[in-house]
């Protein structure tokens, strides 16, 4: 598969945008300017302190910041790093220790917060309280037994290890000298958080377009273009530091007369991602549309209907639409970054031998998306539940927040 990244910055926002031969795949959003939507970032840690405990939902809320309350899962609190105790039980109002930003703050809700550290490296991830040695399952199984072999010597009773899907195509030292660093930064972060005060931040993970190149997969990777020269420099200097082997495929798109939005369209891609209707080449279409507490998906048959003129042609009509709409939602689902509770109400056939077929395809069509994506079942009332992790906000959430801040600047 044939990669490609494209950076833009434009209406104080730095889009990027994942290609995969030559479509657009992923469009990621962040604000260029450092505003309020980017105060506490993804991956920051913390010396927080414990402001309240609500024992019936299994939550504390932690203090990060004056005023910045954030929700804290009580399981976490057995493995925690204290800095500062208040009490014999396992956490305790008053208490202060080292918590990392898990999920940003979205709408009206606040940020959430974990005691259970992580490290990211290209190639490996540490993590703090879970202690076990894992390998991506995206890496062949043969090799996956081979890293758990190997990385035996890492087990301890403090932190674990787990190897990412990019390890899979770099040497094993490669690999062990990354996770050598993670160990390193670790080591020295909660050597340092005990004489740290409340508040500080022990951690500022880098923009978001950053962590992108960091996290993303390089195999197939042809080129990342930037269209802006001072974003290039910054992009630049943090390959030069990180990822020096990699520097080559840099590229700056500086063509004033014909930019690098015009040359890709990435304004009509991002349009067409943030619209509520998306068309199939069948005739059909999907209407998406994300609620408070789950994405909903219906597919509607459109001009293909029209084609039925019997019972068998609707059932062969509706598998053919249906089968379109499952490679067009996984499709949406990772290009709008939609997560959670995401329900798809495909277009109802008789036939169970179809519908079996049409989940077997749509779980092959999520199965390719690099965020963990899940089809759950289906309902009796034939609608098909899908869960997504959330690793940030979605699209729609990003965008409208900087259309929302540019209304109330006017």
């Amino acid at each position: 598969m044939e990669r490609k990244i494209l950076i833009e910055k434009r209406d104080n926002r730095i889009r990027t945008y994942f290609l995969e031969d030559g479509d657009i795949v992923e469009i990621h959003s962040a604000s260029s300017d450092g505003d309020a939507s980017g105060a506490h970032r993804l991956g920051d840690i913390y010396v927080g302190k414990v402001k309240n405990i609500v024992p019936n939902i299994g939550a504390a809320f932690i203090e990060i910041e004056k005023g910045v309350n954030c929700y804290y899962d009580m399981k976490d609190a057995k493995d925690s790093f204290f800095t500062r105790k208040s009490g014999n039980r396992d956490l305790c109002i008053g208490d202060e220790l080292v918590v990392q930003i898990s999920r940003e703050a979205a709408k009206n809700k606040a940020p959430t917060v974990t005691g259970n550290i992580s490290f990211t490296g290209r190639y490996a991830v540490l993590t703090h309280g879970n202690t076990r040695i894992g390998v991506s399952s995206k890496i062949p199984k043969t090799q996956r037994d081979g890293y758990k072999g190997k990385l035996s010597g890492y087990q301890n009773d403090r932190f674990g290890i787990i190897v990412r899907t990019n390890a899979k195509d770099v040497p094993f030292e490669e690999v062990t000298a990354e996770i050598d660093t993670l160990k390193e930064e670790y080591e020295s972060l909660f050597y340092a958080a005990a004489t740290r005060t409340c508040f500080s931040c022990l951690k500022s993970a880098p923009p978001s377009y950053i962590s992108d190149l960091k996290n993303v997969y390089m195999d197939g990777m042809e080129e990342i273009v930037v269209g802006d020269k001072e974003l290039y420099t910054r992009i630049q200097s943090y390959f030069r530091s990180e990822f020096p082997d990699k520097l080559e495929l840099l590229k700056l798109y500086d063509d004033p007369d014909f930019p690098l939005g015009k040359l890709y369209s990435t304004q009509t891609a991002l349009e067409k991602a943030m619209r509520e209707r998306a068309w199939l080449k069948t005739g059909g279409y999907l209407i998406i549309q994300p609620t408070e507490a789950l994405t909903v998906i219906d597919v509607n048959s459109g001009k293909a209907a029209a084609k039925a003129r019997s019972r068998a042609d609707s059932e062969a009509g509706a598998l053919k639409v249906n089968l379109e709409a499952a490679k067009e939602a996984a499709r949406q689902i990772r290009l709008r970054n939609l997560s959670g509770i995401i329900i798809v109400d495909f277009i109802n056939m008789e036939s169970d031998e179809n519908t079996q077929q049409l989940l077997r395809e749509f779980r092959f069509c999520l199965a390719k998306d690099p965020i963990q994506a899940s089809l759950v079942d289906i309902t009796p009332l034939g609608l098909v539940e899908v869960t997504r992790k959330k690793v940030r906000k979605p699209l729609y959430e990003e965008e409208n927040f900087h259309l929302q801040a540019g209304k109330e600047a006017l």
